[in-house]
């Protein structure tokens, strides 16, 4: 028997998972959503040690991903905890292939690798060889995939599907739901009455009002606060009798030498060093900056020796901080982890949920009745908290493949010419002066322009505002609808809020397509006292109120820049845009919505699987959901494509906006009729009782691109926009009023 009581909701799983590998009424994939913490891998040994017990010459496959490490920890808990189980890895399959009653513990990096030997051809058998002896063989495997919403990859898809396990368990904090699968979810709480971990999670507790002068910045605020939390659960710990020293964690956004030395250095001036032993950094080495910081602070301690003599991760060790950047090491567990500091840098950095799971284990599983030592805590000025895996409205995503008969089609694509930006600088700065010139109604007197910026939202000082999220939560899912904020006034310091700006002006130059230097030189000509050309100056901001008016009014400044480049602009190929072949992607991940009741698969889609959950509102659009629905009902349409959003593998047209500058969009939809003419389509919102529902302001722009791009490459083309949940298209010209001659009703072309 396993050597370690199971809690109550732990049996409960066990029971569920053998009474689904036990029934042939069970779809063949089994859903565990299982929390951080809750002790998935020794349930998942004791479920393998009840099944063997009834089916011993069963043999399990345990996928873990990452680097490696994970099946290493997984398998070497299986032996610790259950003495009579028999475990083996990739090593043992090729060597002798696959022995009954044996759990194989296997990283997907192993096997996926095309370099790596495990599934490469070679006097050996490779892995496939492997499978195939057992399926002649007629042995029954189990597969267990950890980590699940990791790896879903066309690679992973064929050796699951070569192995051709009747049953496969996957498990994940945040699992990829998908319809015909058998789902079991370990609930939070649960997890919480069983002392597993932690009762609460505290977001910025005790902070109060904060105000934050040039000289305190928020990022020693935050330490200096942590640390303070830190010596309460330390000496709370001692008055228990427990040697556990409470750890802090802190998160990089980036790999940012000036951000990380910042930090050392006031840590160091609070007794925290890495000479002293009290202070470790984990960075990964993923490029030549990350290996040369890496090689440069860590040495002292190496976290990732997870049962070495030194590990961090042990209740009493040494280190009291702990320095990473986004994401620590999967499968990484300090359950002496108490707090988290969560720094912002890049404004578009995106909180990982699962980061916090790392706070919330319990050290001795169980709850000492003290609010101190029962919660977990987060100190951040971030305002951005969102799920890695759940998307907003409760999306899950599907990965779907390609139907064998159409990945021989192949059509054109452009991409940027790399010296196809012609427009410049001092012409951009002209005509966003007369932008907003016009936009605003500005006149040359600098006060009374600043008037009239602020009437319409515009933000002017020397304080920094923003707000910061507050309070007690028992589940993590509660941060996500949570409004619990506080402002935050901070006084402008120049010095240290410059890599605030920096970011935002980073943030500004993806839009004008400038150069940061470019960028920087531009909004300073605008808004900064006695800098640039005087005529082309809309206000006269000091060093701090420039600072302070472009990190507070980024979002406003990009919304002008956007209507700015959305003017309508003469489509004109002063160079020969860049072409290449496009084919439809091998595989795709969609999003789709779980729990539909009447889910059907689409059958005129290019992919296995594409169904109706995936066109749902809030995932689509009203025009793109009429019109999926037209074509599944189209006797005249072959198949259907739904085009992705960005990024090379897609079919992309290039376009020009009001300042001349280069941008690629992407048309919704690839149609091929049965007659095997093809049609490139693009969706657009239409018209109602209140007028159009048109949001993009470069409809122009991209329509007379998308004209052009089509004659040359001789492919029929429309925009299509729907009216009273009826589509009409046009290819002539693009007008936003819907009464205009130019809109069609759509089955006029199919």
């Amino acid at each position: 028997m396993i050597g370690i009581e199971l809690k109550k909701f732990q049996d409960k799983c066990v029971d569920y998972l053998f009474e689904k590998t036990t029934s042939e009424l069970s779809f063949p994939q089994i859903l565990v959503e299982s929390p951080t913490g809750s002790g998935k891998t020794i349930l998942l040994i004791a479920y393998i040690e009840k099944y063997l017990s009834y089916f011993p010459d069963t043999i399990f496959c345990w996928f873990t991903p990452g680097k490696g490490e994970l099946e290493e920890q997984s398998k070497e808990k299986m032996e610790r905890y259950s003495h009579s189980l028999k475990t083996g890895n990739i090593h043992n399959i090729l060597n002798t292939g696959f022995e009954n009653g044996t759990t194989y513990f296997i990283n997907w990096e192993m096997v996926t690798d095309k370099t790596n030997r495990a599934i490469r051809d070679s006097e050996r058998k490779n892995l496939f060889n492997r499978i195939s002896d057992s399926q002649r063989n007629n042995q029954k495997i189990i597969l267990i995939i950890d980590e699940e919403h990791q790896n879903n990859t066309s690679k992973a898809n064929d050796i699951i599907s070569a192995i051709n396990s009747r049953y496969e368990i996957r498990v994940s904090a945040t699992p990829n739901l998908r319809k015909n699968t058998e789902h079991y979810q370990i609930k939070e709480a649960d997890v919480i009455t069983e002392e597993l971990i932690t009762k609460y999670l505290l977001i910025n507790n005790d902070l109060g009002e904060v105000t934050i002068d040039g000289i305190e910045s928020e990022t020693s605020l935050l330490i200096e606060k942590a640390d303070e939390v830190r010596k309460k659960i330390l000496k709370a710990y001692q008055e228990e009798n427990e040697n556990i020293r409470p750890l802090v964690l802190i998160q990089f956004p980036n790999l940012n030498d000036k951000l990380i030395e910042y930090v050392e250095e006031k840590l160091k001036s609070m007794g925290y060093t890495y000479e002293n032993k009290m202070l470790a950094s984990w960075f990964s080495a993923e490029n030549k900056q990350d290996k040369e910081i890496k090689s440069k602070k860590l040495g002292k301690i190496n976290i990732g020796e997870i049962n070495g003599e030194d590990s961090i991760t042990k209740n009493d060790a040494v280190p009291c901080f702990l320095l990473f950047k986004q994401a620590l090491a999967t499968g990484w567990d300090c359950p002496r982890a108490k707090i988290l500091i969560k720094l912002r840098e890049n404004m578009n950095e995106q909180f990982e949920i699962q980061t916090l799971g790392r706070l919330r284990r319990m050290p001795r599983a169980k709850h000492y009745g003290k609010e101190i030592l029962d919660c977990s805590y987060l100190y951040t000025f971030d305002e951005k908290y969102k799920q890695e895996v759940i998307k907003t409205g409760g999306y899950e995503t599907q990965r779907v493949f390609l139907k064998s008969e159409l990945k021989e089609i192949k059509l054109k694509k452009e991409l940027r010419n790399k010296d196809g930006n012609y427009l410049d600088e001092k012409v951009m700065r002209n005509k966003l002066y007369d932008f907003f010139k016009d936009e605003y109604n500005l006149e040359n007197i600098k006060s009374e322009n600043l008037k009239k910026l602020e009437a319409y939202g515009y933000i002017f000082g020397t304080k920094i505002k923003s707000k910061y999220l507050t309070g007690k939560y028992i589940e993590t899912k509660e941060l996500m609808t949570s409004t619990n904020y506080e402002e935050l006034e901070i006084e402008v310091n120049t010095h240290y809020h410059g890599l605030e700006k920096q970011n935002r002006i980073d943030y500004l130059k993806k839009i004008l397509d400038l150069s940061y230097e470019k960028t920087n030189a531009l909004l300073r000509t605008l808004f900064l006292r006695d800098v640039g050309v005087g005529r082309y100056k809309i206000l006269n901001l000091s060093i701090k109120e420039f600072t302070a008016f472009i990190i507070n009014n980024a979002d406003k400044l990009k919304d002008d820049f956007r209507r700015f480049e959305g003017i309508k602009q003469i489509q004109t190929q002063i160079l020969s845009n860049k072409v290449e072949d496009f084919t439809i992607p091998l595989e795709e991940n969609y999003r789709f919505l779980p729990y539909e009741k009447y889910v059907k698969d689409l059958e005129k889609n290019v992919y296995k699987k594409y169904n109706t959950s995936m066109i749902v509102d809030g995932i689509r659009s009203t025009s793109e959901r009429l019109f999926e629905k037209y074509c599944e009902n189209n006797d005249k349409v072959k198949f259907i494509y739904k085009n992705g959003d960005s990024g090379q593998n897609y079919l992309s047209v290039v376009y020009g906006t009001f300042f001349e500058k280069q941008r690629l969009f992407y048309p919704d939809y690839i149609i091929q009729l049965e007659d095997d003419s093809i049609w490139i389509i693009e969706t657009k919102g239409g018209e109602n009782k209140y007028g159009s529902k048109n949001i993009d302001i470069q409809a122009e722009n991209k329509f007379e691109a998308f004209k052009n791009f089509a004659k040359r490459n001789n492919y029929n083309f429309a925009f299509v926009r729907d009216k009273n949940n009826d589509l009409y298209y046009s290819d002539t010209e693009y007008r936003e009023d819907m009464n205009n001659d130019c809109w069609k009703p759509l089955d006029k072309i199919f």
